[in-house]
């Protein structure tokens, strides 16, 4: 049977295609009230300003490619039984070729109903502001923003509570409830941290590769391999 590896990605995997991260120097977050354009606050008082944020985000993102470091994820399937449970939005795992993908936060690409109950994948292509969904409510992008729930969430603990590693690239452990996911690992299991900037983690279990994405998924690579 083969090992299973789940993958808890971040912005920080996205950064090194050239997706612009909320907290880093120069991000988003520089130019954008958070609480304006992610959550559902912002978009009852603004519904029209976060429809172009996030035309926006799709026009980048049809730019922008997968690294290496999504690349040998999706190439680890070959040898492991692999889970990526994702924070971010982007499409960028999916188009590495990964194909078990838990969307925690949503998909940039998708646009939904106000209940989500109805989605349309409109892909790269901006989403004309007043346009209705069939039960008439508007069309908003198919995204988890600050002050809703988590759909997927327990099926991203029940993924991490059966794994034999945990990769945990490129985020800060700051957003809840998706931060935590790590601590449901089983004890025996081996968790892995990558990231070159400093992260608030104090899990003795953790082994910490103090790398960008792409050199530390190169690096953990060989060790994963002298695992088998």
């Amino acid at each position: 049977m083969k090992k299973k590896i789940v993958i808890l990605s971040g912005a920080g995997i996205s950064a090194e295609s050239g997706i612009k991260t909320f907290r880093d120097s120069g991000g988003l977050w520089e130019s954008y009230n958070v609480q304006e354009v992610a959550s559902i606050d912002g978009w009852y008082a603004n519904p029209q300003l976060v429809n172009d944020f996030y035309n926006e985000r799709r026009k980048q993102l049809k730019e922008a490619e997968p690294n290496q470091a999504h690349r040998i994820i999706a190439e680890l399937e070959r040898d492991f039984d692999v889970t990526v449970i994702t924070q971010n939005v982007d499409d960028l795992h999916d188009r590495a070729g990964s194909s078990h993908i838990i969307h925690l936060h949503g998909e940039l690409c998708k646009i939904c109903n106000e209940s989500k109950s109805y989605t349309v994948d409109i892909g790269y292509e901006p989403l004309e502001y007043g346009r209705l969904a069939p039960d008439g409510t508007l069309f908003r992008p198919f995204i988890v923003w600050f002050g809703e729930a988590v759909p997927l969430l327990l099926d991203a603990i029940n993924e991490v509570k059966t794994a034999d590693i945990v990769i945990i690239i490129g985020t800060s452990l700051n957003v809840y409830p998706a931060a935590s996911l790590f601590e449901y690992a089983p004890r025996n299991s081996l968790i892995y941290l990558i990231d070159p900037n400093e992260v608030s983690v104090s899990s003795s279990r953790i082994e910490w590769i103090k790398e960008k994405a792409t050199v530390g998924m190169e690096l953990l690579k060989t060790k994963l391999y002298d695992l088998l």
